[in-house]
């Protein structure tokens, strides 16, 4: 999207509430870019600050002063953010391009009454449709459908790139939306038209006409278009120029159907955004898999059969079960990967985006409807059209796939084979790992907002002028897609699912959104479920604080309001190692193992803390009865061969070591461990031979000097280690010996 940093900062100045330098920094830049309409305005608001600044200089006491100083500020932003938009409009050629269409096509009337009447009357005449004779019907309705569809491809890109709205043209968009004589899928259309222009630049009337679709209409699809729309739209910058727009989510959210429908979008978008990384998935494991063991491949002629080996299944009939078994897995494990959330058709369906019909943007959004002119004739004259209808009427594909798959269907189907066509032509064919959903699936509010949020993803990641577009979906406006962290949500009945939502970002690793949604709980609500979940996030992403809290300050209160939680010992006993405090830490590690004896976790991770301690006799009596029960284990063997060095013990240390590294992989630090063992042990070959083989591990930087001198001389000191041999190991090992 174009910005500019002057406005940008003219309009960071208004939301944090500084009129003054607002109108100065405002002023500047008109002087600059001269905008005379804009300048009278701005006098205007400027003219009636020093009038409320003149009566408070000489002492008159006005109740109404704050008010007065709030609807100053309103209609500054609303100066401002028009004065952006012309700029926006003016500094790209495609914006610009769509502004000067829409306004110079021959519709000199773009009024909600006029349009409103349109929308109207276009109902009546489908209707009026059926009393025609069939003959004339088809052609009727074909005009009828055509001259619709280009006045909405218009209406869209006039709102999209519209100013703000006054309260009377949100109202009157308002009953539109909201009238059952106007077509569902119009108005569809144009929440989505709104919901790009509130995207790219905040207006709290189109804020609130979504809000009041959402919670007032009763056609569902609307009703998630509009949700999709404000939720997205939600600019927490405003809050404190808009106040009401708190009050506005807290009679809404007090609905608790609302409240699990911002749930469940909040879920739906963390899958949204791994759309990418399991496309990544699908185009590296599963596809390999699905085209090497089906019976076609495709050639720049068309796609061809593959005769069956029929010598290949008597000589190994083996093989023939071993293909169908992997090809029932690949199309399983997208059918999981789809019914979790995953958009698995975004790959395929993002190479099909490059037709015509998606140069208009409201094409990216229209919902399916076989009516619509771009792909009524080709339901009535491809092949395999009843195949056609039955995947537009029952897939799972989104609108914006829907139109791809016909259009790029057409263009396949010639080059099918004959025996494929027959099956199309007979509705017997199916696509691998799609199955046809039932109409109540389709039309839940759940589908309806998958289905909208992926037409959303796809515009904003591949139409080719998405750099005009301000993007949800960047990394950079993570706030809006993770919309549970939205300071405007705190203190509103949503702040009760804030845990919740808090566990789901954890279990799928957004640790970022988990974080923020973390900084958004209210004082009151910190509880030990909180701390927990706070001190654990940041253990994990290895952050320094969030909510002003460290890990271990976290997780101390954390056990401070819920003494007896074992996860939190567990969690306190791991930050409390990380810290170097082993001495602490141990003591937690020994009563969760004296509460779960059987817990061979707890007793190592003691055992560890012991041998940091220099308590290398009480691990050893741990670590051999584990080693016992378990001698095959790993970890346990690496933690006992360590306190074995410890303890001088390093010919039994040295036998472990052997072990370990006979496995395969070998891990690095058993071979820098095994190194010191034998340097202990006055294997002086041996030890640089490992560390050698240790230097040359691959994601290993090795600086033997930093090694001996820094990290490890109290180690060496401790094994008497002089300093003339760690000069004579640290030479040997940099080659200057």
């Amino acid at each position: 999207m174009v910005f500019n940093e002057a406005l940008n900062t003219i309009i960071a100045d208004v939301t944090a509430r500084q009129l003054g330098r607002a109108i100065g920094h405002l002023e500047n830049y008109l002087y600059t870019f001269a905008q005379p309409q804009a300048t009278e305005q701005l006098q205007l608001i400027k003219s009636d600050y020093r009038l409320m600044a003149d009566y408070w200089q000489q002492g008159y006491d006005d109740p109404e002063r704050g008010q007065l100083y709030d609807r100053l500020l309103r209609r500054l932003f609303v100066l401002a953010t028009n004065v952006y938009i012309r700029y926006y409009i003016r500094n790209s050629t495609f914006v610009s391009g769509v502004y000067h269409r829409t306004r110079n096509n021959g519709r000199r009337d773009w009024s909600p009454a006029s349009l409103g009447h349109d929308l109207e009357a276009f109902v009546a005449d489908v209707a009026m449709l059926q009393l025609e004779p069939e003959h004339v019907r088809a052609s009727r309705q074909q005009n009828l459908y055509e001259s619709h569809q280009q006045l909405m491809a218009d209406l869209f890109d006039y709102i999209w790139t519209s100013r703000l709205w006054t309260d009377s043209v949100a109202d009157a968009f308002e009953q539109m939306l909201l009238s059952p004589t106007i077509d569902s899928n119009d108005q569809q259309l144009i929440v989505s038209a709104i919901t790009l222009s509130l995207l790219n630049f905040f207006g709290i009337n189109k804020f609130r006409l979504l809000m009041n679709v959402y919670l007032k209409s009763t056609d569902e699809r609307v009703r998630q278009r509009a949700l999709i729309g404000w939720v997205l739209g939600l600019d927490a910058r405003v809050g404190g120029l808009y106040t009401e727009v708190h009050d506005l989510l807290k009679q809404a959210t007090s609905d608790a159907r609302c409240c699990d429908e911002l749930a469940e979008l909040q879920m739906q978008m963390v899958y949204c955004q791994r759309t990418e990384s399991d496309n990544r998935i699908i185009q590296s494991e599963i596809m390999p898999e699905l085209l090497k063991n089906n019976n076609i491949r495709v050639t720049r002629n068309g796609i061809e059969e593959v005769e069956d080996d029929q010598l290949e299944d008597i000589l190994h009939p083996e093989k023939a079960e071993q293909r169908m078994e992997k090809l029932e897995e690949s199309v399983r494990r997208m059918a999981d990967m789809h019914k979790q959330g995953s958009d698995i058709y975004f790959g395929g369906f993002s190479q099909m985006k490059r037709f015509p019909f998606f140069n208009l943007v409201g094409n990216w959004f229209v919902p399916y409807y076989p009516q619509h002119p771009a792909v009524s004739g080709l339901l009535q004259r491809v092949r395999g059209k009843s195949f056609l209808r039955r995947m537009l009427d029952s897939s799972p594909f989104c609108d914006s796939d829907k139109y791809s798959f016909a259009i790029g269907f057409e263009m396949a189907v010639s080059k099918l084979p004959e025996s494929i066509m027959q099956m199309l032509d007979r509705g017997e064919a199916t696509l691998a790992g799609i199955e046809d959903m039932a109409t109540d699936e389709l039309q839940s509010a759940a589908f309806l907002r998958r289905s909208y949020l992926q037409s959303l993803y796809r515009f904003f990641k591949v139409f080719p002028q998405r750099s005009d577009f301000f993007n949800p979906f960047e990394p950079g406006n993570a706030a809006r897609c993770f919309f549970f962290a939205c300071p405007l949500f705190r203190d509103t009945p949503l702040e009760e699912r804030f845990a919740e939502m808090v566990a789901f970002f954890m279990k799928h690793k957004v640790y970022d959104a988990a974080m923020m949604t973390l900084r958004n709980f209210s004082e009151e609500r910190r509880d030990a479920q909180f701390y927990m979940m706070n001190g654990t996030v940041l253990m994990r992403t290895r952050q320094p604080d969030n909510a002003g809290l460290t890990a271990k300050e976290s997780l101390a209160r954390c056990l401070a309001l819920a003494p007896d939680n074992e996860r939190a010992w567990s969690a306190y006993a791991r930050v409390l190692f990380m810290s170097a405090d082993y001495g602490s830490a141990l003591d937690y590690y020994e009563r969760l193992a004296e509460r779960h004896p059987d817990s061979r976790s707890y007793q190592l991770n003691a055992a560890v803390c012991m041998t940091n301690m220099d308590r290398f006799d009480d691990a050893l009596k741990i670590l051999y009865k584990l080693n016992y029960e378990q001698p095959d284990d790993a970890g346990i063997n690496r933690v006992l061969a360590w306190a074995l060095v410890g303890a001088g013990k390093t010919d039994q240390a040295v036998r472990k070591y052997d072990e370990l590294l006979s496995a395969d992989p070998i891990q690095a630090d058993d071979l820098l461990n095994a190194a010191y063992c034998h340097w202990f042990g006055r294997d002086i070959q041996g030890a640089v031979a490992l560390f050698r083989r240790y230097a040359q591990t691959e994601g290993v930087k090795f600086d033997p000097a930093h090694e001996f001198y820094d990290r490890e001389q109290q180690l060496l000191s401790r094994h008497a280690i002089s300093d003339v041999e760690v000069r004579l190991m640290t030479d040997t090992l940099s080659a200057v010996l």
